[in-house]
Parts: structure tokens; C-alpha cells; sequence
């Protein structure tokens, strides 16, 4: 005998998800005894847009009624017609319903999950991945001029602040005043056969000669600086010691004719005695032209009475820089116009240049307006205090920052990918697959390769969130932080795909982003670019602290590396970072020494080479071995 249809309001909704939860269900009133269950569609509701569908329960006669609705999140969510089914050692293939009734729901609501998928992908991933552009920094023109005695770091200072930037995107170039005489005395030498002494005599302030020489130097760097600003360049560093206010004041007159250009003075005081006799002893030994054929004793007495030279004129940055102030030696000064020019625009101030031509000035004036806006940093010991004064806008206040974590204590950084993943040894990218076997081997070994090289010194391990990288971390002995920002590039819709199947599936993306891999980004996912600029807080903190080891993913130790050796972003993607391999960094004033430590548990190869530019082939794929650059000083810009 036929069941007799039952009203849709007889149906309890509470009892029926908390029978999914629970897999038994008891049969409500309006159900009948053999355990049959009315037809369930998911259809959408009336002004209701089709992505996201509700579940309405309907007649048995399959028209949809004006019956009771559940949003998604409350009641039975639509899933994808891909969705896995999981066995059931009853026999049903989903989700291991117990009741007759239950398995008959299941096997209504699987039926509709065609039905449930929207017919097109959602914006933000329709169509093909894209290309991301650089940012326009084109508006952003500051002459960072550095300001402090000899041995106080302005280079370090210079260095890691340019990595940083052109980590960035944006364009940085130093200006070294001391590269450029090192270049002309080398270039006197072989055409004239004149040795220049560039000793500690040189830089006295009473060698009148030596000093019109140094202030032309000085001056061509600036002129170079600015002439680079104006073809596009964003932050031109001028590297000299500009000890004195009428140096000082030279610079700021010259760049108050270019309305774009903004001056920002960076002083480094150090008068920490370890800190200094380290950067003497480093000058001392590091291969300085200027003491070629000296032992380092004779290199390093001679360097101290250089700095003594320096002292005796040293004159500190202050916040009302030439307020009322008189160059003694007459070479520079505050400029007191008439009434009737108070007004006047910067830019339009004749007196104030540093022009060749018969009529230029033979002073160097500050006016009034420029001594009350002297905008600079001073940074104290390396970081252990730090002045700002009239620091404004994004970039000014984004390097104050960064020059505000930099430290110098001794400390190595180690980087290693997480041991080999399930989605390795299937070849498939994303995912948050755990890992395989030989995986969890390297995760057994990585302890004591570390404590190898730590020894009894503080650690830090950093993991993202995904749970390869924490597995690979679990047995370190050391406190551990997850950063959401490790997590590895998002790969969007193609997350869980092999390369084969992305090839196949989305050809365009495929082609797109071999073409320029670091520009693109997945549809719905990421690029590297992206990825650059989601690493920044992790590099500020990098910065700030000291032992750590990064546990983390291909794509993420790429970008950290490349930070690092201020390698350049078409190489960045196509570095090749080996699994079960460790990676130690050493921070020097110049750069980074590197050590790599591969240890012998077999892995699978995730490397693409970086695919032939050329239409035939060329040379073949090629693999990107990074070309580290010494942790040395260039003495002479060559580099």
C-alpha cells in the first residue's frame, strides 16, 4: 500500500541536521514507518543569486513549494559535484549513514549536487590569471644624504637599506663619495702614472688643497644624484661623511632648485668603543686601496688619525640646522632677504646654487624657510636609539621604520623548506598535504643538524600555518611561532593541480606564466609580487631579531633568499631551493656569507627551470644557481 503524501510542515529541520552530525536518526511525525523520506531539491530562492543556494524541502511530486528555507551555513551545505563520497562499512556510500532514512536523503541530496554548482566561476577567478604591475612610484623623489664620522656604519646603513627598497620595487642608487675619488685616483694613475696620497693628511681641514678637492667630489656625486632622480630613480643615496653645517648647507641649497626633490639628512653616531674598533679593524684588512701596500697595524693607525681629522670639525645635525648660524670660513650662510622677497618660492631663489657658470654665487645660502624644515634621522649606535625629526609622507616614514629594527649583534638566520610533502611525490603544487615518509625522516634528522651549528645559542623557529611545515618543525627543542604570512604562494584555482594538468586545463595560464612568472598571478591566487609585499612585515621582524629558522615553502624561501643577496626579481622565481636542505646566512656589514648543508634522505625535485626565451628552444630550459656576490666592500662602484 502507497504511502499517503505528508505536509512539508511535518519535516523537523533540527532533528534532521543533528541526525547528520550524529549519523542515526529517529523517524519524526509526517515520516513514514518504513523509513521513506520526502524528495529533497536545492533550488534557489526567489530573488536569491544562484551561487548561493538554499536547501528547500518540498512535496513528493518534485514541484518546489513555498516550504520552510535554510541558508547554506545552518542546514545541509550544497557541495560540489567533484566533492569525495566516503565509505561506509554499511554499504552506503555517503557518509556513513546508519538509518534507511538518512541513507535516502543522502542519496536525494548527491543527486542535486550538479544542480547545487554555480554555472560560472565567480569573478574573482573568471577568465584567465593576470599579469600584476609594478607600482608607480614615479612621484616619490628624496636625496638621502648621509651625515656622521668615518667608521660609524653610514655604508651598512646604506647597504641594507637599498636592499631593502629595491626589494621593494622601488629604484635606489648610492653615491659614494669615496668610490668616486678611489676611481679617479685609479684612472690618474693609468693615464698619468701619478700615485695619489690619499692618507690620513688628505682629510685634514687645514689642507686647504685636499679640501676644495673633496667638496668638488662632493659636489659632482650630488650632481650625479640628481640628474639619476630626474631620469625616473626614487631615492638617490649621497654616501659621504657631510660633517659640517656648510657641507651640509651646500646640499640642501643645490637640491631647493628642483621642486620635486624632497632632503632628507641620515646621521649615524656611534660612540661605542667595541663597535667602532670593528669597523676600523674591518677597514684595516678588507683590501681599502687607499692602504694598499701597509701592514694592518700601519692601515689601522692611519685610518684613526683620518677619523681625528674628522672630529675636530665634526659638527652634529640639528632640528634648526642654520637658524641664525654663520659659516665661519664665509663659504656658506643663512640668507636674510629683503621684506619684499619673504615670500618668494624656493625654487626661484637665485642665490642659492651650486652653479659653474661666471655669475654663480660664491656662497652657498640657506634661507630662512629651509632652516625651519630640516628634515633627518639620527641613528644612535647602530639602532639602540633613534632621533626623528620632520620625517613625512609614506616613504620617508616607511625607511625610518625599517632603519629603526637594524641591529649588528652577531646572529645566522636559517632557512629550509618543509621535508617532502604527499602533493611532492604527486607532483601537485599547494595543498596542505602532510608529509610522506621521507619527509618525516628529515623532520627526525633536522634537530640536531641545527644544534650542530646553534649550539647552546637562542633559537627561534618560525613555520606557516600549513601543516607540513609544523610537522617538519615538531621536533625542534625551540619556541615556535606559525606566521600566516609563510604560508606558501596561493595558487588559486590551480591549487592541488599538477603542472601537466594546469597545462591542460587552463592553457593560457600555463603560457601567461612561464612567460613572466614573476608578474603573474593565479586566478584567484597570488603572484610573486604579491607574495613580495605580504613578506615585508616578516622582513621588519627578520630584521629585529636574531637566531632564527625558517621552516617554510618554495616559493616563500625564494623571496626571503633573494631579500637577502639582493638578487633581482626576474631570477627570483627560478631559484632553485633543493628539500631536505638547509640554508644558513650570516648578515655581514656588506652582504651575507652562506653555507648550505644537504642532508642524505632522498627527495623528489619540485624545480621548474626557467623556460627558453628564444621561439626554437634555444639553449633549453635553464636552472637559476644564484649568483651571490661576496660579502665585501666595493671600493670602487665597479661592482
Amino acid at each position: 500500500m502507497a504511502d499517503p503524501p505528508l505536509a512539508k510542515e511535518s519535516i523537523d529541520l533540527s532533528a534532521l541536521n543533528r541526525a547528520l552530525e550524529e549519523h542515526t536518526i529517529e523517524i519524526p511525525a509526517g515520516v513514514a514507518e518504513d523509513g521513506t523520506l520526502q524528495t529533497v531539491h536545492v533550488v534557489p530562492l526567489p530573488h536569491t543569486p544562484a551561487p548561493n543556494p538554499a536547501v528547500i524541502i518540498s512535496q513528493a511530486d518534485d514541484t518546489p513549494s513555498q516550504g520552510q528555507s535554510v541558508p547554506p551555513s545552518r542546514g545541509v551545505p550544497p557541495h560540489p559535484a567533484s566533492a569525495p563520497l566516503l565509505p561506509d562499512p554499511s554499504g552506503s556510500p555517503f557518509y556513513g549513514a546508519r538509518s534507511s532514512a538518512l541513507k535516502k536523503f543522502d542519496q536525494s541530496l548527491a543527486q542535486t549536487r550538479i544542480a547545487s554548482t554555480a554555472t560560472t566561476p565567480p569573478m574573482s577567478v573568471a577568465g584567465i590569471g593576470n599579469k600584476v604591475a609594478k607600482p608607480d612610484y614615479s612621484e616619490a623623489k628624496i636625496v638621502l644624504a648621509l651625515v656622521g664620522l668615518p667608521a660609524r656604519g653610514k655604508s651598512y646603513l646604506s647597504n641594507k637599506l637599498t636592499r631593502y627598497l629595491t626589494w621593494l620595487e622601488y629604484s635606489v642608487k648610492v653615491f659614494n663619495v669615496g668610490q668616486l675619488r678611489r676611481k679617479k685616483a685609479r684612472l690618474r694613475q693609468e693615464q698619468e702614472g701619478v700615485k695619489e696620497d690619499h692618507g690620513a693628511a688628505f682629510f685634514s681641514h687645514s689642507n686647504e688643497a685636499a679640501m676644495k678637492k673633496r667638496d668638488g667630489l662632493a659636489e659632482e656625486c650630488l650632481e650625479e644624484l640628481i640628474t639619476w632622480l630626474k631620469k625616473g630613480g626614487n631615492v638617490g643615496i649621497h654616501d659621504a661623511t657631510n660633517s659640517t653645517r656648510s657641507r651640509r648647507a651646500k646640499i640642501a641649497a643645490r637640491v631647493s632648485r628642483e621642486p620635486n626633490l624632497v632632503l632628507v639628512f641620515l646621521e649615524s653616531l656611534c660612540d661605542d668603543p667595541a663597535v667602532i674598533a670593528a669597523n676600523v679593524a674591518l677597514k684595516a684588512s678588507s683590501g681599502d686601496p687607499d692602504y694598499k701596500n701597509m701592514s694592518r697595524e700601519e692601515a689601522e693607525a692611519d685610518f684613526i688619525k683620518r677619523i681625528k681629522q674628522y672630529e675636530a670639525v665634526y659638527e652634529p645635525v640639528e632640528s634648526f640646522e642654520w637658524e641664525g648660524w654663520k659659516d665661519p670660513k664665509g663659504e656658506a650662510g643663512l640668507e636674510d632677504p629683503p621684506e619684499e622677497r619673504e615670500k618668494r618660492r624656493l625654487e626661484d631663489v637665485d642665490e642659492a646654487g651650486l652653479d659653474s657658470g661666471p655669475h654663480a654665487p660664491k656662497k652657498a645660502l640657506v634661507t630662512k624657510e629651509m632652516a625651519k624644515r630640516v628634515s633627518y634621522l639620527k641613528i644612535i649606535n647602530v639602532g639602540k636609539q633613534v632621533e626623528v625629526v620632520r620625517i613625512n609622507g609614506y616613504l620617508q616614514s616607511r625607511i625610518a621604520y625599517y632603519l629603526m629594527n637594524l641591529h649588528l649583534k652577531p646572529r645566522s638566520i636559517f632557512f629550509t623548506r618543509h621535508g617532502e610533502s604527499q602533493y611532492n611525490l604527486e607532483g601537485k603544487i599547494g595543498g596542505d598535504s602532510p608529509l610522506s615518509e621521507r619527509g618525516r625522516q628529515y623532520a627526525r634528522a633536522l634537530p640536531s643538524l641545527i644544534l650542530d651549528n646553534i649550539g647552546d645559542a637562542p633559537l627561534t623557529v618560525w613555520t606557516s600555518t600549513l601543516q607540513r611545515t609544523i610537522e617538519t618543525a615538531s621536533m625542534l627543542p625551540y619556541p615556535k611561532l606559525a606566521w600566516k604570512s609563510l604560508d606558501e604562494l596561493d595558487a588559486g584555482v590551480c591549487d592541488g593541480m599538477t603542472y601537466e594538468e594546469i597545462e591542460r586545463e587552463y592553457p593560457e595560464d600555463f603560457a601567461n606564466r612561464d612567460e613572466d612568472k614573476f608578474n603573474y598571478r593565479y586566478r584567484g591566487g597570488e603572484s610573486y609580487r604579491d607574495v613580495v609585499v605580504r613578506l615585508e612585515p616578516v622582513i621588519m621582524e627578520l630584521e629585529r631579531q636574531e637566531n632564527i629558522l625558517i621552516v617554510g615553502h618554495q616559493a616563500i624561501v625564494r623571496c626571503l633568499y633573494a631579500y637577502f643577496h639582493n638578487l633581482p626579481q626576474a631570477d627570483l622565481p627560478y631559484i632553485n631551493i633543493p628539500l631536505h636542505t638547509v640554508i644558513k646566512l650570516t648578515p655581514k656589514a656588506y652582504g651575507c656569507d652562506e653555507e648550505r648543508y644537504k642532508v642524505p634522505i632522498e627527495a623528489v625535485s619540485t624545480h621548474r627551470p626557467k623556460p627558453p626565451t628564444e621561439p626554437n628552444g634555444g639553449d633549453g630550459p635553464k636552472i637559476i644557481e644564484p649568483k651571490i656576490k661576496p660579502s665585501a666592500r666595493d671600493y670602487y662602484g665597479d661592482k
